[in-house]
């Protein structure tokens, strides 16, 4: 007969985290949403431990996933090693981040910021930590396939970080009619996981949106530091962010932002008048410039003037062609070089030049959704030491649909809309802060 061993595991949820595992063993998808210190993180690696532990299939394969690689390492790592120490025959690879159960099972933890690599792989369970801050194409694109052959499932949780692509999955899950979504909310007001000591100390050192972000789950609140954020709300209840067809007797401009090992970002766009229209918007990772070409020219527009940014004027060592005339060599023409932003003082100038302008734009809102996403939760960088924001923006998947825009903003908008950009810039002497 074999031998039942009796295993304790240094982990006791609260009330609330017990409703949650409730949750998790009876729904494929949930959303949670969660304020700060609620301890998701922990509970969450804790469900993926007993998951991987009772699988009765073979070699069973689990991710924890964060915005950053280096997040996920100093977030769960040491949880994830603190929780699975006390099973015997337990194995860490601290290269990979990677835990191997005595069962066969194999949990990982991978930043979002490299999920191509994982590509190929398949999966039995998923959380994506922080989803608010992930790029949704590394659910889509990778995640996703790989939980499609043993029907895995996967948890989105965060703390709300403006309306973008979180707040849609929400409103997916509370819409719900498959039984297949679980959802939920919890406010530090409601959880008492903070007591009424410390809320109130926190109500007096944050801002009034910082604390209905962070404690309280708003969306509306935008994200820390976003630079678009109030101009896309006003957008949105003007209601410039709609059904926006495409016009065949006006020509549509396309303004571009260049990746190789990033993302290539166009943006399609008429002008009506005085109305800007973003008609379309398209996104991809790792392609050439055959496969935008090819794109292009199956969406059927009446092309005038393609924008790229500077770099498409660097020759290429291994063919001797700059990138706009390989460009123009596969049909994209005529194509206009956008200056250069030599300096961050240029950056944040361009940022404010688009801030200007979006009042005069109107967005399609299912062609454009990715685009206003990125453009939504686009922020300044936070620096961690300091305790503040940076003078410059983060570089994570939202900064190339948003350069792409910069690209529209400066290389497009009339000239006094730059002009102005660059006396506010000096009249405020930016401090990073809007």
């Amino acid at each position: 007969m074999a031998r039942t061993q009796h295993i304790v595991i240094p982990y006791r949820p609260r009330l609330h985290q017990v409703q949650i595992h409730k949750l998790l063993d009876s729904k494929r998808w949930n959303v949670l949403v969660c304020h700060r210190r609620f301890g998701k993180t922990y509970m969450l690696l804790n469900h993926m431990i007993k998951e991987a532990m009772i699988c009765q299939l073979e070699a069973p394969r689990y991710v924890y996933c964060a915005p950053f690689l280096r997040q996920a390492k100093s977030i769960a790592w040491m949880y994830l090693k603190r929780f699975t120490a006390p099973i015997p025959g337990t194995q860490y690879n601290e290269a990979e981040l990677r835990c191997d159960l005595p069962n066969g099972a194999r949990i990982t933890l991978i930043g979002a910021d490299n999920a191509e690599a994982h590509r190929g792989i398949y999966l039995d369970g998923a959380v994506l930590d922080e989803y608010g801050n992930i790029d949704p194409q590394a659910f889509t694109s990778v995640l996703r396939p790989a939980l499609a052959d043993r029907k895995g499932w996967c948890v989105f949780a965060g703390t709300p970080n403006g309306r973008n692509h979180f707040h849609e999955l929400l409103i997916r899950a509370e819409e719900d009619t498959s039984g297949n979504w679980g959802w939920r909310i919890f406010k530090a007001s409601d959880t008492g996981v903070l007591n009424e000591e410390e809320l109130s100390d926190l109500r007096l050192i944050m801002s009034e949106e910082e604390y209905e972000r962070e404690l309280e789950c708003s969306f509306v609140s935008g994200a820390r530091g976003a630079y678009y954020a109030k101009q896309l709300r006003k957008a949105e209840n003007e209601g410039r962010i709609c059904n926006v067809p495409y016009d065949t007797a006006q020509e549509v401009y396309t303004f571009w932002d260049l990746g190789i090992d990033d993302s290539t970002s166009i943006w399609f766009c008429q002008t009506v008048g005085k109305e800007i229209r973003f008609i379309d918007y398209y996104e991809n990772t790792g392609e050439g410039m055959v496969h935008y070409a090819k794109i292009l020219k199956e969406k059927g527009y009446n092309y005038g003037d393609h924008y790229f940014p500077h770099d498409a004027a660097s020759k290429s060592i291994q063919t001797g062609l700059t990138t706009k005339n390989y460009a123009e060599n596969l049909g994209i023409k005529p194509i206009s070089i956008v200056q250069r932003a030599k300096d961050k003082q240029a950056v944040l100038a361009g940022i404010e030049a688009g801030r200007n302008i979006i009042s005069q734009c109107w967005f399609d809102k299912h062609k454009c959704s990715r685009g206003l996403s990125a453009l939504e939760s686009y922020q300044a960088e936070w620096n961690e030491q300091k305790k503040k924001l940076s003078d410059g923006p983060l570089h994570d998947w939202t900064s190339h649909g948003s350069d792409a825009f910069r690209t529209f903003a400066v290389g497009y908008a009339p000239k006094k809309a730059v002009k102005l950009a660059s006396e506010y810039y000096n009249e405020l002497n930016y401090s990073g802060v809007w």
